[in-house]
């Protein structure tokens, strides 16, 4: 319980009002002194508040829950983040992968000596089970967010304490997502490089690398460690710095779409982006060649820590040129 003392002048008498706010219902009781006066809050104030009041309003009250089941509950609550989360995740995963997969990725690479048999059947079953065992921790982030232990606020202007400060005007909207761009990617970069240690690799990293020639249906195909671990970084960064929450889960989404991307097998990277973005064309040598190009968006991490390596399929010997060369050989068997 959290308490907060308010003064009040009621024609002409003052009258102190204490307020103690739970931290798992978010339900605030006032008390005032000398009068039984009680106010009961229920409203909810973080980055998963919308989505879950949408929910509440539209499905869950009216179709799903019991009356007696009260919306600021934490039970509920949580039972709810859960639902969202891995319908959320799985929507996004087979929606956009299969968009991705139909329209994007080369089918022809599907013929690679190193597409294994049944892979994006494989890769499917993988992150759908990796998606529902990782979606536990992630709730558990979900629900103190939602509680207001994080530093996401709502108001453009305005910050959670109501103060007025540079980091929340729409230029440091901006910063901020300079900032979880560059925060990630430094973390998730140091995280997955530790994942290739001998000692854990085998462990868990080792299931991602069983697709030597990824599809976007590999983009979620994790250990649920490995995966969660991966995803930590990104709900890290909304307890340590200011983020607008509507820019929060729509980072969320990028997130999900630009994991989706490096796996697609589109290898096209305009010229001056090459030696900074680390797409496809990068990731899939990782794939590859194992020790190389771990970053998530950019090449910077890998520059400094020595595991750069220049796209082979920029250079004619990735694995388009690997399938083509196999195709024309073939034909002349013929």
């Amino acid at each position: 319980m959290r308490s907060f003392t308010f003064l009040f002048r009621f024609s002409g008498a003052t009258v102190e009002i204490t307020s103690s706010t739970c931290i798992f219902c978010s339900m605030t009781v006032c008390t005032s002194v000398g009068h039984r006066l009680e106010v009961t809050s229920y409203k909810t104030d973080r980055a998963m508040d919308h989505v879950l009041d949408i929910a509440d309003s539209y499905i869950f009250t009216p179709y799903v829950y019991p009356a007696s089941w009260p919306e600021h509950g934490a039970l509920r609550q949580i039972l709810s983040l859960w639902l969202l989360t891995n319908l959320g995740a799985v929507l996004i995963y087979l929606g956009l992968g299969a968009l991705s997969f139909c329209y994007v990725f080369d089918h022809k690479l599907m013929k690679h000596p190193q597409f294994i048999k049944n892979q994006v059947r494989k890769e499917i079953k993988l992150s759908t089970t990796s998606i529902f065992w990782m979606s536990f921790p992630t709730v558990a982030l979900f629900f103190l967010e939602i509680h207001g232990h994080s530093k996401l606020y709502d108001n453009i202007s305005e910050s959670s304490l109501g103060e007025t400060t540079v980091i929340h005007s729409w230029s440091g909207l901006f910063l901020s997502i300079a900032g979880f761009l560059f925060f990630t990617d430094m973390c998730i970069y140091w995280i997955h490089r530790s994942m290739h240690h001998r000692d854990i690799y085998k462990h868990l990293h080792k299931q991602h690398h069983t697709f030597k020639i990824p599809t976007p249906f590999a983009s979620h195909a994790f250990h649920p460690v490995d995966g969660f671990l991966q995803s930590l970084p990104y709900h890290v960064y909304a307890f340590i710095f200011p983020l607008h929450k509507g820019v929060y889960l729509s980072l969320f989404v990028f997130v999900n779409i630009w994991t989706i991307s490096i796996h697609d097998g589109d290898y096209r990277i305009p010229g001056p982006l090459i030696c900074l973005i680390n797409g496809a064309a990068h990731h899939v040598d990782h794939h590859l060649f194992f020790n190389y190009n771990y970053g998530q968006y950019f090449t910077l991490w890998d520059r400094l820590g020595g595991s750069y390596r220049h796209p082979s399929a920029l250079l004619g010997k990735g694995p388009h040129d690997h399938v083509r060369k196999l195709m024309a050989e073939a034909a002349l068997a013929q």
